[in-house]
């Protein structure tokens, strides 16, 4: 399993003028702990996930005390206290890589598992390793689990779920008779039950391996992949096939609370679509568009002659961002020179994946993009410029400001407006950064793992405020999603506070519900309220503010 790792300056607490730690979390552990991602939900709430070994410590008995590493979970609140922390495993090894939070408040987590049926996991072992999947309701109970897999080695990377509550799951396979190369990429669709809709496989004659998949605003999906293979006229599968597949041939969908077992099994079809572009060079961004029902729409490479290596990528107003690392300089399609070891590329796409323009980035040394957000208007249809977040690792001799956390804030035209470092003060002998996320009011997490000497990590969240930051979020004092509400909505103040009561009224006047919180998102109940308009009031020590819904 491949993890991204950095000794950073940035998970520490004290950092340079206007910036401030708003709190910091260390969770202990007496073994070495993998960090994999940092998720966040609607209303501000945050889920740490990685591999841990269960220890004496852990308040776990000895019947269910676990081999190895098991999926390790744990939520916090917005000040970045636990609220719940659980593990899930097998007899083997079994590495939480993907999590996602769902539109029911609860989580899709998803991993490579190398454990039989037993302990938490209720699915026979397929191959070598399979991809295990768990979800979960927002209070960390099991709601259902599966295990997809072939007699081959299989590892899930990353996951989304789609509007129709369902979920496009991506992950790597390895190279098996009629696959194109040493290894695939694989795409499978759920349903909001898991229930397997269909699967796809993309590839070249080398080796793809994907790196992130997004929802498009169209309900479908983008996907990027770090590609190292290209076109092959000896291709047996020319062009996109759907063929008879035993791929996850699966067993009954047993759960927890089972109302879906006895199922009958269906038979699976795969389809499988290779390649369609030549690499211009070592290793490609390779982008590939879904409908909302799991069809290629198209697919693109980007790159130059040497090393270029997809991250992330984000929708914005004209269509997508994708982004990563380049060594390459002007060749293939990219049209800038390198400056120095490994630059930051960005390529803005049109919806039908047409590049609209391409810029370059360069803190010395190599530069590794971890987080990208796109800054839209308070409506959301105007981007207004993109913010950039990573570290330069040092390569050879190091340099001022390597192994630092940075920002960079460029236009919607990739111009940079400006660029500063997190620089801490303390930090211990092993400092590892392994994620970053924007929060809606514009603070900053960043997430890693930090201790005195190797194979005692510790998982370490920050909280970090910056006013620069802040005023590139367009905020207004109350605002309410979504509205109308069917069940639950989220009320989002935009004005400082220690603690604010909000109260619903109906249009007679009368209360019908209140609550006190210190949150700048909160989640609101409407289930037990009649149709009708209601009247949403948030009363801080410094400001009383109004706004309306309308439950359907």
């Amino acid at each position: 399993m491949k993890q991204l790792y950095l000794s950073v300056l940035a998970l520490v607490g004290m950092v340079t003028y206007g910036q401030e730690v708003t709190w910091q979390r260390n969770i202990k552990s007496n073994t070495q702990d993998f960090l994999s991602q940092l998720t966040t939900t609607i209303d501000g709430q945050i889920l740490l996930s990685g591999s841990s070994i269960q220890t004496n410590q852990q308040p776990v008995s000895s019947t269910n005390q676990n081999n190895g590493y098991d999926f390790h979970v744990l939520k916090m609140n917005q000040q970045g206290q636990t609220v719940w922390e659980k593990y899930f495993g097998g007899n083997q090894h079994d590495f939480l890589t993907a999590t996602t939070s769902t539109q029911e408040d609860g989580f899709l987590l998803a991993g490579t598992s190398f454990s039989d049926k037993g302990l938490q996991k209720k699915n026979k072992q397929k191959g070598g390793s399979d991809i295990w999947i768990i979800k979960l309701d927002e209070n960390g109970e099991e709601q259902w689990q599966k295990t997809l897999g072939t007699e081959i080695d299989e590892e899930a990377k990353s996951v989304i779920q789609t509007t129709d509550l369902g979920y496009f799951l991506t992950g790597n396979v390895q190279s098996k008779k009629g696959a194109f190369g040493s290894k695939d990429v694989l795409l499978v669709k759920l349903d909001k039950t898991g229930k397997l809709i269909h699967q796809i496989y993309l590839g070249g004659k080398g080796l793809d391996e994907v790196e992130k998949i997004i929802p498009t605003r169209d309900g479908g999906a983008l996907v990027g992949i770090y590609s190292r293979s290209g076109n092959d006229s000896e291709f047996k599968v020319q062009n996109s096939e759907t063929i008879e597949s035993n791929i996850f041939d699966e067993e009954e969908n047993q759960t927890s609370n089972s109302t879906q077992n006895n199922q009958p099994k269906t038979s699976q079809l795969a389809t499988r679509i290779p390649k369609s572009s030549e690499n211009y060079g070592e290793g490609d961004f390779w982008v590939v568009k879904l409908s909302k029902d799991g069809k290629v729409e198209w697919q693109k490479s980007f790159g130059g002659k040497e090393d270029d290596h997809i991250r992330t990528l984000t929708n914005t107003e004209t269509g997508f961002m994708i982004a990563g690392e380049s060594r390459s300089g002007n060749s293939g399609n990219k049209k800038s020179n390198i400056k120095e070891g490994t630059d930051l590329w960005l390529v803005s796409l049109d919806n039908n994946g047409e590049e609209l323009w391409q810029k370059g980035f360069n803190f010395k040394n190599r530069d590794v993009l971890m987080s990208l957000n796109a800054i839209s208007d308070i409506s959301g249809n105007q981007t207004k410029g993109y913010l950039l977040g990573g570290y330069t690792q040092a390569e050879g001799k190091v340099q001022k400001n390597d192994e630092t956390f940075w920002m960079l804030y460029v236009d919607n035209k990739g111009e940079e407006v400006w660029r500063k470092y997190v620089e801490g003060k303390e930090r211990k002998q092993e400092e590892r950064l392994v994620d970053a996320k924007l929060n809606r009011d514009g603070s900053y997490l960043l997430a890693g793992t930090s201790a005195e000497e190797l194979g005692k990590e510790n998982w370490k969240i920050v909280k970090l405020g910056d006013k620069q930051v802040e005023q590139l979020i367009e905020k207004q004092d109350m605002r309410i999603y979504p509205n109308p509400v069917s069940d639950y909505c989220y009320v989002e103040i935009g004005v400082e506070f220690k603690e604010a009561t909000i109260n619903v009224y109906d249009m007679t006047g009368k209360l019908a519900y209140q609550t006190k919180t210190k949150n700048s998102v909160t989640k609101i109940n409407t289930v037990r309220l009649p149709q009708g308009s209601y009247i949403v009031t948030a009363n801080t020590e410094n400001k009383s503010i109004t706004n309306k819904i309308v439950k359907k």
